[in-house]
């Protein structure tokens, strides 16, 4: 049974993005050594950004020849691509990520960690808040263990709990 893809939203911008990639990637490694031989230090890189290259036109054609997907009535192309590539969860992921970032120097490793973990299993669908709560306890303890006694890795204190733990 073969079944007829149709063009997402977004993918021929896609494509197209592929071959300027593929092209600029071609230019670098052409720097690297001019293609002296091929046994040049640029010979491999630019034998890849070529396959590269070339797969991004195969790509492009290919992505050409599909019909767009229907779109909802009087929602933009840009409306779909958007919709589509960044569901409701991805956003909020990043944010969550992007918040542990911020907050894991003033508040250290284990209490960042822990949050971000329970937030995590949160947002990733669990609603079993006892057990979210457990099993963050016990990977962060597992992790902590590892990295400190047998990696020897200083994992951020916080400044935040600095004088309560002293």
């Amino acid at each position: 049974m073969h079944t007829i893809r149709r063009r997402l939203p977004g993918e021929l911008v896609f494509s197209i993005l592929l071959i300027a990639f593929s092209l600029f990637m071609l230019w670098q490694a052409y720097s690297i050594s001019k293609f002296e031989s091929f046994t040049s230090a640029g010979a491999f890189p630019m034998f890849a950004a070529a396959v590269m290259l070339l797969s991004g036109l195969i790509a492009v054609r290919e992505t050409i020849r599909m019909t767009p997907v229907p779109g909802a009535e009087g929602e933009s192309v840009w409306r779909q691509f958007v919709r589509q590539i960044t569901p409701g969860v991805l956003v909020q992921f990043v944010i969550a990520i992007t918040a542990y970032m911020l907050i894991l120097e003033r508040a250290g490793f284990v209490l960042s960690s822990y949050v971000f973990l329970v937030i995590s299993m949160w947002l990733l669908g669990s609603r079993k808040w006892v057990l979210n709560l457990w099993v963050s306890a016990f990977s962060l303890a597992v992790v902590y263990v590892i990295f400190q006694t047998v990696f020897a890795v200083v994992l951020p204190s916080g400044s935040w709990l600095a004088g309560v733990f002293k």
